[in-house]
């Protein structure tokens, strides 16, 4: 019996990876970051776009609706900009000093015996800035981020989900000689034309089932093998169409396409005790600092 139990083979864990996204996941909503975030967005859509402002609400809404991001939306309609211009503009205000440090999180995070990895559609200079913040720099492998599935600023739309190089920065183009046309999608949904559909994104963000089939194959991520935290229900749900296991971060209420609910990322051990179970030898630790220039990241 003894030699039996000295050679039993230990079962594997049921995850190997987990997945995190990060704003108003692994921070509260109460932070404010991301009530800020979208008053910046609308600011910026004013000032550097010309929209009118009193259409700005209605037309967010109706991106970030049909498109996972305002940003998204905007490139879809039309609008051109610059993508770090952008990012700074958005991010470069935001009230970072009320995020906190949290080590109880961070304790957590470094106790567990798995691969663990941000998902955001932020740039990567807000994602290292809000983990600093919160202490939590040295807790992942790297960083899925904008910069990452948007390597080069892509101008044109690819059907070829296999198409790694992106287009745009070696396009010969000259903006003076003719005015961007832009889609009046408030208009499309007013007024719906059959034969008329909404035009494409170039740009490459969760909730898109091909984004987040992307990050899964940049990471080398078994989806089978790995959960993914959200706070987004939509993201949620696209995880779960590519075969990850789910957790929606900031609810009690589980709702179609999520496995687990937490109110809050804290509850993880409580909610998911078998994490810890496997493999308790060691904790995991990296660097000391965040890796944002490894294959997984920008």
């Amino acid at each position: 019996m003894e030699y039996e139990n000295q050679y039993r083979l230990t079962p594997r864990p049921k995850y190997d990876c987990l997945l995190f996204d990060l704003d108003d996941t692994l921070y509260p909503v109460s932070s404010g970051l991301q009530r800020e975030c979208g008053k910046n967005i609308k600011d910026y859509m004013v000032e550097k776009l010309g929209i009118e402002k009193d259409k700005i609400v209605e037309l967010s809404n109706a991106l970030y609706k049909n498109y996972g991001t305002t940003m998204a939306g905007l490139r879809a309609i039309g609008y051109d900009f610059d993508y770090d211009e952008y990012h700074s503009y958005v991010h470069g205000r935001l009230p970072y000093e009320n995020l906190r440090q949290d080590p109880q999180l961070r304790s957590l995070l470094l106790s567990l015996p798995v691969r663990k990895i941000i998902f955001t559609n932020a740039d990567k200079d807000h994602a290292k800035k809000a983990l600093k913040k919160l202490g939590l720099e040295d807790c992942f492998e790297g960083i899925i981020c904008f910069e990452t599935l948007n390597p080069i600023h892509k101008n044109t739309v690819s059907d070829d989900e296999d198409d790694i190089e992106f287009l745009g920065s070696s396009v010969t183009r000259n903006d003076s000689l003719k005015a961007p046309e832009i889609f009046d999608i408030i208009g499309h949904f007013a007024n719906p034309n059959p034969d008329v559909t909404l035009p494409k994104t170039p740009i490459v963000c969760k909730p898109q089932e091909s984004a987040i089939e992307r990050a899964l194959k940049i990471a080398k991520i078994n989806p089978q093998r790995t959960l993914f935290f959200d706070d987004s229900v939509r993201n949620i749900q696209a995880g779960k169409c590519v075969g990850l296991h789910t957790v929606l971060v900031g609810s009690s209420q589980r709702p179609k396409g999520a496995d687990y609910a937490l109110e809050s990322i804290h509850n993880i051990k409580q909610a998911l005790p078998e994490l810890w179970e496997m493999d308790m030898k060691s904790e995991v630790n990296y660097t000391g600092q965040v890796a944002v220039e490894t294959s997984v990241t920008a």
